[in-house]
């Protein structure tokens, strides 16, 4: 079970990577703006943004046994912190492939965005572990004990089912997502956000 040092260290993680994702987009956004490659830079930063905040949060819930009720607090809260900070990142294949498929995203510039997103999905997955090595917490010493790998599987149930349970999820958040522009601009945030958690708690 994560204690209250446990969670303050990876609180203190997910600030870092927030702080250190937004400065890297500012410094990008300054050094070349007007630049027609700039939202493949910001793709990369902002999924290393997600990518890294979420397996911070799954170690939480997963070897710190977090309460619920807490991992669904800090699910809300970096779902709308995301959101405010990507700045037009999809940081997801699937919504890129959306967008291709509404005609929104030229075909050259979908593959360039999922390339990205998978560079930086990896970049986050190398870079981790060499984070929690430093041991800043009981948590992030016990996680390099056992080699940085999850004892439990996410999948709880037959392969059939969850891949049912996974389809349905998607199709709800993307509706929400398709949706959003109907909501007003300033609850559009948080309004995925909630969509967010409450299919995490589903």
């Amino acid at each position: 079970m994560a204690g209250m040092a446990d969670l303050t260290v990876s609180l203190s993680f997910l600030l870092g990577i927030v702080v250190f994702s937004e400065v890297a987009r500012r410094t990008v956004l300054y050094l070349f703006p007007n630049r027609n490659w700039i939202i493949y830079a910001l793709e990369l930063i902002s999924t290393f943004q997600l990518c890294a905040c979420t397996h911070e949060l799954k170690l939480l819930a997963e070897i710190g046994g977090l309460e619920p009720r807490i991992a669904l607090t800090l699910t809300f809260l970096i779902s709308v912190v995301h959101g405010l900070s990507f700045r037009g990142a999809i940081c997801n294949p699937t919504g890129a492939l959306e967008q291709l498929y509404l005609g929104t995203l030229m075909r050259r510039c979908a593959l360039t965005r999922i390339s990205c997103q998978l560079i930086a999905a990896e970049a986050a997955r190398r870079v981790m572990p060499h984070a929690w090595a430093l041991a800043l917490s009981d948590l992030h010493a016990q996680h390099s004990l056992t080699g940085f790998s999850c004892t439990n599987s996410p999948v709880n149930a037959p392969l059939p089912q969850a891949a049912a349970v996974e389809l349905g999820c998607a199709f709800v958040m993307h509706t929400a997502a398709f949706n959003a522009e109907k909501v007003e601009e300033k609850y559009r945030v948080p309004a995925m956000a909630a969509v967010i958690t409450i299919l995490v708690y589903a």
